[in-house]
């Protein structure tokens, strides 16, 4: 489909919360993936920092110093089997290269239907959610 319809008021809000709702599951599926990656960044800061500690309180520590490593470690390790098939050849695993290219593809559908800058709103809306779900949650406290 390359030729624009003409939609109705009503089927053009249908496609908009259909493209949402496509965007949102497809992101989500994408980021739990990924973030695990960004986050294994900022734990290597962490690390770095609890590390650094010296005498008593760095000894007093160490458990908990080497128990964050190892969870370290074990997302690592997650994280490089659900993104890639071949880690050292870098080849991805079909399930991350699908959501990686619907993603890509949803995103042109909606500049497609809906213009570029409702793309630019619908990532606004999707970050404002994430960030509200994080505020909100209780299941980490």
């Amino acid at each position: 489909m390359t030729e624009k319809q003409k939609f109705t008021s009503y089927e053009k809000k249908l496609i908009r919360r259909y493209l949402i709702w496509c965007y949102k599951t497809t992101k989500e599926s994408f980021e739990r993936v990924e973030r695990k990656f960004t986050q294994l960044t900022v734990d290597d800061f962490i690390a770095d920092e609890l590390k650094s500690l010296k005498g008593k309180m760095r000894s007093d520590l160490d458990g908990p110093i080497k128990e964050f490593e190892e969870y370290m470690n074990k997302k690592e390790m997650s994280a490089l089997s659900e993104k890639f098939a071949d880690p050292q050849r870098g080849v991805f695993n079909k399930e991350y290269l699908y959501l990686k290219i619907r993603l890509g593809a949803i995103e042109k559908a909606v500049v497609f239907f809906l213009g570029k800058k409702e793309l630019t709103a619908i990532h606004k809306l999707y970050e404002e959610e994430m960030t509200k779900r994080i505020l909100q949650a209780r299941d980490h406290t």
